[in-house]
């Protein structure tokens, strides 16, 4: 089986983003195949997922269609996706599991979009709750391992950075009210190489891609 990552559109695709970043983390050599997304029900992607969501990843006889197990997976293989340190990696995996599993508030009123400022929308009660809980998460983190540089753990950027690099962009994008440590984070986040890439990725999607309904917010 050759060795295939089907993602959906980068401009709005959260999920395949951390998959995208984790599976380059790892080293993971695989031809990237980019699905439009439909907004909800996506025919072509469930054409070629077996969950009908991306990412999904063929590598090596391996089938994985998740976001938090293509992270696992790849840190099988390349094991510097989690910190070394048993407590520091407990940590990492547990703030990436509430990442994975929480916030739905902030996703839902502050959907990813890499081309548009959206600054000031979808500051309800409920999303700006969980824009503290993330400054939390990462203060904490800060503070207790990443002390040697600018990324939650340290000088590396992790699989738990790759997690949250998608609630970077949407602070990029509609500018809640932060901290200064947290603009910090979101500026090392957004200059890492391969978040870079990402965005540019993105920037060259064709415009037919892109979907009314994350294109028009007010």
């Amino acid at each position: 089986m050759a060795a295939k990552l089907y993602l959906g559109t980068a401009r709005y695709s959260s999920w395949s983003m951390r998959g995208w970043l984790m599976v380059h983390l790892a080293g993971l050599v695989a031809e990237e195949v980019f699905v439009p997304l439909a907004g909800g029900n996506s025919p072509a992607v469930k054409a070629v997922s077996p969950s009908g969501t991306v990412p999904y990843l063929e590598h090596e006889g391996a089938r994985v269609w998740e976001s938090l197990a293509i992270a696992e997976y790849c840190a099988e293989i390349n094991p510097a996706l989690w910190p070394e340190d048993r407590i520091a990696r407990a940590h990492a995996r547990a703030i990436a599991s509430e990442m994975h599993a929480g916030f739905r508030n902030l996703r839902i009123a502050m959907p990813m979009n890499l081309g548009r400022d959206y600054a000031g929308l979808g500051q309800t009660p409920e999303s700006l709750a969980d824009v503290a809980r993330i400054e939390a998460i990462w203060t904490e983190t800060r503070e207790s391992f990443g002390a040697s540089g600018p990324y939650l753990f340290g000088a590396t950027f992790n699989a738990a950075d790759a997690m949250f690099a998608p609630i970077v962009a949407r602070f990029i994008t509609f500018a809640p009210p932060l901290g200064e440590t947290t603009k910090a984070y979101c500026a090392a986040v957004r200059a890492h190489p391969l978040v870079a890439k990402w965005y540019d990725l993105a920037a060259k999607e064709p415009v037919s891609w892109q979907l009314e309904k994350y294109e028009t917010l007010a």
